[in-house]
Order: C-alpha cells, then structure tokens, then sequence
C-alpha cells in the first residue's frame, strides 16, 4: 500500500512540472541598479500576480534581496549579464528590496518597495 502511494504520489509531481516547462509569468518588470539606486524604486503588482523581475547593473555588482521572501541574489556588473527573480505576490502589502552586495558609500540607502494590493 505504501509503495502504490509513492507511486501515485510521484506520478501526480511529474505531471505538475514538465521539464523545461515553465509557467510564464503575469507581468515582467525591468529594474535598473545603479550608484545607490534601483530605478523604478515602488512597483505596484496586484495580489495573486507572479512577477518575473529583470534586474541589470549599470555599474558594479549589485545585490537584489527581498527580505519578506527570502530572495538574495547577485546582479552581474554592467555588460555582464542579468538576472531574473520571480516573485509571487500572495499577500497585500509592501514589501522591502535592497541591494545585498557592498557597493560604496551610499549602499545602505540603495532601497526599493514592492507595494501588492
């Protein structure tokens, strides 16, 4: 019985993600980082929505953290790449990103907010 319901179990999670697949997400929001600023600093997202951000650097690496969700990643420096983090927004609120990678003097005030309703 236990082995037929590991079976079902793992047959039910291959059917939910096909390799390669992925969903796509409701908005993309492009997100620049640079000298101690993210620009656009306040995104508004509707609950429910999943966000894929596209975060790139116009100088030096950064970092993009979403503290409330657990999300810390490096920006490649300018020419060097991007990166894309997806958000879920599941609950209204504001919600804290911040660059994580020391990048000078005015690092601490390198914020942004995510605003759900």
């Amino acid at each position: 019985m236990v082995v037929l319901m590991r079976l079902i179990l793992a047959f039910l999670l291959a059917s939910l993600v096909t390799p390669g697949q992925e969903t796509k997400p409701d908005r993309t929001i492009n997100i620049t980082a640079e000298r101690f600023t993210f620009n656009p600093s306040r995104i508004t997202v509707k609950r429910g929505q999943v966000i894929e951000f596209v975060v790139t650097s116009d100088d030096t690496d950064h970092g993009f953290k979403i503290p409330a969700a657990g999300i810390d990643a490096a920006i490649p420096q300018s020419g060097k790449g991007e990166l894309r983090i997806r958000f879920v927004a599941n609950e209204k609120g504001k919600f804290v990103f911040e660059c994580s990678r020391p990048c000078g003097a005015g690092h601490n005030l390198m914020r942004g907010e995510i605003v759900v309703k």
